[in-house]
């Protein structure tokens, strides 16, 4: 793995991240909420890239991770905005296929949106966009519009998950579902079908709402929300490869 490397924001964030250069389209990998560059999908994914000679870029949202920041700070728009100065740091001119895993699934989106031309693909693990809406009981939202923190049982870990109130809100201000989603690249989509956190009708509903006519959408009957098996990874580093070659035929019309 390479060293870990710091982008600083405007604001003085400091974002941590890890770039390796090579060929192109450059991959670049979003974790889920509250997780960071050091998951297993996203170092294999990078140590791959590396080994095929191919551009990767990992990072960690502010609040996550080695980036500075608070976690209660943190909004989708917020990490849009530090992911898209990632790449126009590190990936100049480049194509790009962007992989979310959970919430990335949603962040992905929202990215992938902003990218225009520069979108070559995408690539959602259990993707989870508009959580904030489906995810979430009445009397929860209630909470989170007065300004309370809410928290979830947490099956990975002894402290509960908090959601807070500023991430809620623009969630809710950042909603993709009920609509055509404007983008027309090639989409695969991975879900495991005893996902207990992220229901996998959720992707089958994005794969509906996405505009592109190239969405391919892969069930995996006994698979769980991480999808972090051996085999799971397996068909995750052979979906990246696939898209990257799709990718790369599309850019050579």
């Amino acid at each position: 793995m390479s060293e870990v490397q710091f982008h600083q924001m405007p604001d003085g964030r400091r974002i941590a991240y890890r770039f390796n250069a090579g060929s192109g389209p450059a991959l670049v990998f979003l974790p889920g909420y509250m997780s960071d560059m050091d998951g297993g999908k996203a170092t294999t994914l990078f140590e791959w890239a590396s080994g095929e000679g191919r551009a990767a870029l990992l990072l960690d949202y502010s609040g996550c991770g080695q980036s500075s920041g608070n976690f209660a700070d943190g909004t989708l728009s917020l990490w849009r905005e530090e992911v898209l100065a990632l790449i126009d740091a590190r990936l100049t001119g480049d194509r790009v296929v962007v992989v979310g895993s959970s919430m990335g699934g949603w962040l992905m989106l929202l990215v992938g949106l902003a990218l225009g031309d520069r979108l070559a693909g995408l690539l959602g693990i259990a993707s989870a966009p508009d959580f904030t809406e489906w995810g979430r009981w009445e009397a929860d939202k209630a909470r989170l519009a007065a300004g309370e923190i809410v928290f979830d049982e947490n099956p990975y870990g002894p402290e509960p998950t908090p959601m807070h109130p500023g991430f809620w809100q623009n969630g809710q201000s950042q909603l993709l579902l009920g609509g055509t989603i404007g983008l027309d690249c090639p989409v695969r989509l991975l879900h495991g079908q005893q996902d207990e956190d992220v229901p996998w009708e959720i992707t089958m509903r994005l794969a509906r709402a996405l505009g592109s006519p190239d969405v391919q959408v892969t069930l995996v009957k006994d698979g769980d929300h991480r999808l972090s098996r051996e085999q799971d990874i397996a068909l995750l580093v052979r979906t990246v490869s696939a898209l990257l070659e799709t990718a790369e035929e599309s850019d050579k019309r």
